[in-house]
């Protein structure tokens, strides 16, 4: 090819591609690396952990940490004063309950005030009476995009029947009494986390939630995004990549 033909195709590519990306702009496509979820616009993210007699403080403390720590601003990730999740703890009610260890944890919201969460923590607990109810509704609602359970916390989405016919994974201590308790659920072992469905996903063991939290972070920001703020936390663990990811849609 002639280097006058070359530079012709060069530049016809140029402009080709320019104006597809005008295009892209004009109808609001995201950026690049963004995630499959949209941040709602013009508002936070809410982010309810939920938190009942008994709860693993690491199974929350994890993926709130991992949440606090993004900052996204139309440069991509910056640090900042305010973060784009809201996070918050609910409880049966807002009476402060012992975590282990004997931490107290006092709830912000119970589970009849709560506002509606976009993203649900749960991590393990003993639970209460209106938990499961609780669960049921938020994962049916439309406008839910991640109900998350870490370590034993997926015994409370499987009472709930959110997992029946769909692969999961909890702390490897429980492997055994987890797949006898619910047969009808495709026990993922020595996984970090599991995606169960389009919304609900499972981690393993305690620190397999803070992989799980950056996993979620990248969904709605993309993966550099997520790396950054591993970095910020000076998490070394690549467990939350989407190439790690094994799915169960």
């Amino acid at each position: 090819m002639k280097p006058d033909r070359q530079r012709l195709l060069a530049v016809t590519l140029v402009l080709g591609l320019t104006g597809i990306l005008s295009i892209a702009a004009q109808n609001g496509s995201p950026p690049r690396d963004r995630g499959e979820f949209s941040p709602p616009p013009g508002s936070r993210i809410p982010v309810a952990f939920v938190v009942t007699e008994g709860s693993t403080v690491i199974d929350f403390a994890g993926p709130w940490e991992a949440f606090q720590d993004v900052r996204v601003n139309e440069r991509g990730s910056s640090r900042g004063p305010e973060g784009p999740f809201d996070l918050y703890l609910v409880g049966e009610d807002k009476t402060p309950v012992e975590a282990s260890s004997g931490m107290t944890l006092t709830p912000r919201y119970s589970f009849d005030d709560a506002p509606p969460p976009k993203v649900v923590v749960v991590g393990a607990q003993r639970g209460s009476p209106k938990l499961l109810p609780r669960l049921r509704k938020v994962a049916s609602d439309p406008n839910t995009d991640v109900v998350m359970s870490v370590c034993t916390g997926a015994y409370k989405l499987a009472r709930a029947g959110l997992l029946d016919g769909k692969e999961a994974t909890t702390h490897h201590d429980f492997y055994d009494d987890f797949t006898k308790e619910f047969p009808s659920v495709r026990l993922k072992r020595g996984l970090r986390f599991v995606r169960s469905g389009p919304h609900l996903f499972t981690a393993g063991g305690l620190t397999s939630g803070v992989d799980l939290a950056l996993h979620v972070v990248s969904l709605y920001f993309g993966e550099q995004v997520a790396a950054k703020t591993a970095a910020y936390m000076e998490y070394q663990g690549t467990g939350w990549r989407s190439s790690n990811v094994s799915t169960s849609r």
